[in-house]
C-alpha cells in the first residue's frame, strides 16, 4: 500500500519489517491476490523507495501510523470488529484501553492468539465467521497472523484484515500511546523498542542487518529479471 489512505476494503493488509520479511518470504502462498502490503520500518522504506525509483511512505498498524484511522472508521461506519491475538491478559487489557479511546467501536468478539490444538484453531476460525465481522485485527506474529488471515478467505470471508504484530501487547502495556511523542518525531521506534523489551537487542542488531543483505539481494534479483524479461 502507497500510503494509510488507502482503500483496503474486503482485503487482508500485512505488514513488513526485516524480521517479518525473512519469516514471509519462506511462505509466498500467504500474500493472497486480494492482500496489500505496508511497509513498516525507515531503512526498508528507504531501500525500496530507491529500488522502486519512487517514494514508498511507511505504514504500520500503530497508534503512530494506521491504527487510529482504522478503530475510527469502523466506530463511524458501525462495523463489527474482531480482535484476536496475544495472551488473555494483555488482550484484555488492550481491549479496555481500545474501548476507552474508541467509545463507539463495536467489538463483536475476541480472543487471545495461542490455541490448545488444531481443533482449537479451527474453532476459532469458525467463531470469526459466526461473529459476521466486518473487520478483524490479527496479533500472532509472524506466519500464524498471515496464515489465520489466509484461511479466513478460504472460508469465505469478505471483511477486511489487518495483521497487527505486537499491537495488543504494547497496547496493553503502555496504553493508547505506546511511543513517546518525541520518540516518534524523531524516528527513535527502533531504539525504544529496544529500550523497552531489551530481548530485542539481538534482533534489531544482528537479524535485521542479515534481512536487509536479503532484501537488497532480492530487490536487485527482481530488478534483473524484469531487465531480462522486456523487450529489446
Amino acid at each position: 500500500m502507497n500510503s494509510e489512505n488507502d482503500d483496503c476494503s474486503g482485503q487482508s493488509v500485512i505488514f513488513l519489517n526485516p524480521h517479518s520479511y525473512m519469516i514471509l518470504r519462506e511462505h509466498p502462498d500467504l500474500f493472497a491476490t486480494n492482500s496489500k502490503v505496508g511497509i513498516d520500518g525507515q531503512v526498508l522504506v528507504r531501500i525500496l523507495s530507491l529500488f522502486w525509483s519512487r517514494h514508498v511512505d511507511r505504514v504500520s498498524f500503530d497508534m503512530t501510523s494506521l491504527a487510529p484511522r482504522v478503530f475510527q472508521d469502523a466506530a463511524a461506519s458501525r462495523k463489527r470488529v474482531y480482535i484476536i491475538g496475544s495472551t488473555q491478559a494483555s488482550l484484555d487489557r488492550s481491549l479496555s484501553v481500545l474501548v476507552g479511546a474508541f467509545p463507539e467501536l463495536d467489538i463483536c468478539g475476541s480472543r487471545n492468539g495461542y490455541f490448545l490444538s488444531e481443533v482449537d484453531r479451527i474453532s476459532a476460525l469458525h467463531d470469526v465467521m459466526e461473529s459476521e465481522a466486518n473487520v478483524i485485527i490479527c496479533g500472532m506474529g509472524s506466519p500464524h497472523q498471515e496464515r489465520f488471515l489466509h484461511e479466513l478467505r478460504a472460508l469465505g470471508w469478505t471483511g477486511t484484515g489487518y495483521t497487527c504484530g505486537g499491537f495488543l501487547h504494547q497496547t496493553a502495556k503502555r496504553g493508547e500511546r505506546y511511543y513517546p511523542r518525541w520518540i516518534d518525531r524523531l524516528q527513535l521506534r527502533w531504539a525504544y523498542r529496544i529500550y523497552d523489551e531489551p530481548k530485542l537487542f539481538k534482533r534489531y542488531f544482528f537479524g535485521y542487518p542479515i534481512a536487509l543483505l536479503f532484501i537488497v539481494k532480492d530487490c536487485v534479483g527482481y530488478a534483473m529479471g524484469k531487465l531480462w524479461r522486456s523487450p529489446s
